[in-house]
């Protein structure tokens, strides 16, 4: 791997002090692991984990029409959002397949920032601009990812460490809320959101300060037992919270019928693909996303083919040993009569059948 060649946060240089693994993610030189995802993965769980999450793409909409164009691009309802609350929406191409699943800040009146994942932002600035190029709506968008950092700070802990540093009332902020703030004496916005299952932060300042958080993060976390962490614990974290990857559990050929995104999908609203979501759902749902857990030893992983009674019925998308659940898991896309609980069903890993079962999402969640 050629790093010269690849994107790199403002962090990059920290995550070569602390010697973390570094690897190519979707074009981005990113922290794989510090020490081993397991021990970053537990700590996140038990403690506190940060996690460098600058790849992420950040795009502003604003302007008398701009609830008008995310109204016709976004599935979800976002008539009744808040100032300072975040909705979950999805993105979707004519055809109904899933472009994107970001998330909504409500800045202001007319003012909003959409948050990308990394790898489909550019698919998503294009086609939202192409929209409202298109449509003509009275806004103007901005594409801020370039001057935009953003950190996570994820675990139990997480209010006590980063209370210390900001002068929000964080007791205050509620979940999928958020509130512009200082941290660490820069101007920021601190959301209670994350992709880990577990209560926490999203922190978004300027590129050029987000180091400068990081550290005063470091150092009050380090009191509490809080870790950097890279990507494979996030991976791993995220699945267990049955929270899907873009591009690998779900892409432009999956409907957010076909994935657990029913909720975020308004019925009674128009916007691009709701056509093709109508005519899919009458003519009937063929394959679902499901949970799997390992019965038998093995672990699932993207790709493998999964089994019932020697008949092929789907195909892995994410797996991983479970280090919160002591078991493999997965997510598969399997045929909708097999989708049920307990349904028992094997996965070639390798030459070998191996057994498993359907259960219900999410593996694992948070006790309150």
């Amino acid at each position: 791997m050629d790093e010269s060649k690849l994107n790199k946060t403002p962090l990059y240089e920290k995550h070569v002090a602390l010697k973390a693994k570094i690897i190519d993610f979707g074009g981005w030189a990113m922290p794989v692991q510090y020490t081993n995802v397991i021990d970053e993965h537990r700590t996140t769980r038990n403690a506190a984990g940060l996690f460098d999450i600058c790849h992420m793409g950040e795009i502003l909409v604003k302007g008398p029409q701009a609830l008008d164009l995310l109204q016709l691009v976004l599935t979800r309802n976002l008539a009744d959002q808040k100032i300072g609350q975040v909705k979950l929406s999805a993105l979707l191409n004519e055809e109904g397949g899933v472009i994107d699943d970001l998330t909504v800040y409500k800045m202001d009146e007319h003012d909003y920032m959409l948050v990308t994942n990394a790898t489909p932002k550019d698919r998503d600035w294009a086609w939202i601009n192409r929209i409202q190029t298109d449509k003509k709506f009275d806004c103007a968008l901005r594409d801020i990812s370039n001057e935009t950092g953003k950190l996570d700070l994820q675990g139990p802990s997480s209010e006590e460490i980063l209370q210390k540093i900001t002068d929000a009332d964080l007791k205050n902020v509620r979940f999928y809320h958020f509130c512009k703030a200082q941290v660490a004496g820069f101007d920021a916005i601190v959301s209670r959101s994350g992709y880990t299952g577990e209560d926490g932060f999203e922190i978004y300042a300027p590129g050029n300060v987000v180091g400068q958080i990081w550290d005063r993060l470091m150092t009050e976390g380090a009191k509490q037992g809080m870790k950097p962490c890279g990507l494979g614990a996030r991976d791993t974290l995220r699945l267990e919270s049955g929270m899907m990857l873009n591009g690998q559990d779900m892409d432009e050929s999956v409907s957010p019928l076909e994935v657990p995104y029913g909720w975020i999908v308004d019925a009674q609203k128009e916007f691009v693909g709701s056509a093709a979501l109508r005519a899919k759902q009458s003519s009937g749902i063929r394959k679902k996303l499901a949970g799997l857990e390992m019965t038998g030893r093995g672990i699932a992983r993207h790709g493998y083919k999964v089994f019932c009674d020697g008949k092929e019925i789907g195909l892995v998308t994410s797996g991983t040993f479970s280090p919160t659940l002591n078991k493999a898991i997965a997510l598969a896309f399997i045929d909708i009569d097999y989708c049920a609980p307990d349904t028992k069903l094997e996965i070639a890993i390798r030459d070998t059948m191996t057994a498993a079962k359907v259960v219900k999402l999410p593996f694992y969640k948070r006790l309150k």
